[in-house]
């Protein structure tokens, strides 16, 4: 409990604070031997994401106080523009902003690694991302587990007995039923009814997640092909994309894709989105103009993944919460 008057103190110690630095060091230093370019994108931006799942935080600046801006989800879309316009590898570290996440994993404002390759295959680029993981682990005292890679199938087979590639939206949910009891209730039934992606997303966060915690650094691959999110489809078997998530003691910490690079099919997926939003009664976002723009212009084939910093130093150190990985968590502190 924290004592009277002591709500200014920071949320993390100084030895975690020590152990952040070495880790940011570290990750520097990953990117230099690699001749990864650092850059910055702005925090603040014009258009919010049309991603369901994600919610932008609103600000308005003094100049134009009629028009609504952004803090950014992900410096992702700006990042392709740089690509786009002829950068080279990049990566940036920096705050992300995400309204209503907040929780023993979750913080609204959290520090991201994220980092593009012109010049890595796509599996290639996946060893790359365990090989940061493995090099902050061994910085921060923690064993760098040896990384395992399994199939988004493989797993759902393993763990939940089906198909996810070939089972409908009424099967995931009679399937969700009979794994999650009560904890599945009425009114999630009603809002996920029909959205066979939705199901998908609740079992693996219930069932399949739950399963990784005593294995060690995973990589989950092949996700089914509406969960490619900004992934290209895999061009052997277009019922699965070409996207993989890490995970570390069953905590998510990176989502990454040999990225899209179609215009048309992005301006589709954007559509898509538009109208899961309208299914769930969320605010309509149009597509964001500048990316289709940069797409059209030529995207170089690339790799990217996002990472989730705070997280990956709150595991490494064996720490409950997430806003013990941080100098101060938002709240009634900062």
């Amino acid at each position: 409990m924290t004592a009277p008057g002591a709500v200014w103190r920071p949320t993390a110690g100084p030895e975690t604070l020590r152990a952040r630095a070495q880790a940011l060091a570290k990750a520097r230093e990953f990117f230099a031997e690699r001749g990864v370019m650092e850059v910055e994108t702005p925090l603040i931006v014009a258009q919010p994401v049309s991603d369901p799942q994600l919610a932008n935080v609103s600000c308005r600046l003094s100049l134009q106080p009629m028009r609504e801006y952004f803090l950014h989800t992900s410096p992702e879309y700006h990042m392709k523009r740089l690509l786009a316009a002829g950068a080279p590898d990049i990566y940036q570290i920096g705050k992300v902003f995400r309204d209503g996440e907040i929780g023993p994993r979750h913080l609204p404002e959290f520090t991201l690694i994220e980092w593009y390759r012109r010049t890595v295959d796509y599996d290639a680029f996946i060893r790359e991302v365990t090989e940061l993981v493995g090099a902050i682990c061994t910085t921060l005292k923690k064993s760098a587990p040896i990384p395992a890679r399994h199939s988004y199938a493989q797993l759902f087979g393993q763990f939940a007995g089906v198909d996810p590639l070939d089972t409908d939206a009424r099967g995931l949910q009679e399937l969700a039923k009979a794994l999650l009891g009560p904890r599945l209730t009425e009114s999630l039934q009603r809002g996920l009814e029909g959205d066979r992606a939705a199901w998908l997303d609740l079992l693996m966060v219930e069932v399949i997640e739950p399963r990784l915690r005593g294995m060690g650094l995973v990589v989950v691959d092949r996700y089914p092909a509406e969960q490619a999110a900004l992934a290209t489809l895999d061009p052997r078997d277009a019922r699965v994309a070409r996207r993989f998530e890490v995970y570390l003691d069953g905590i998510e910490l990176a989502n990454g894709y040999q990225e899209l690079r179609d215009a048309a099919e992005q301006e589709r997926r954007f559509s898509a989105d538009r109208q899961r939003r309208r299914r769930l009664g969320l605010p309509d976002v149009r597509p964001d103009k500048m990316l289709l723009q940069a797409l059209r212009s030529g995207l170089p084939d690339c790799c990217g993944v996002a990472l989730g910093f705070d997280r990956l130093v709150m595991t490494c150190l064996g720490l409950r919460q997430i806003h013990e990985a941080v100098s101060f968590a938002p709240g009634e502190n900062c």
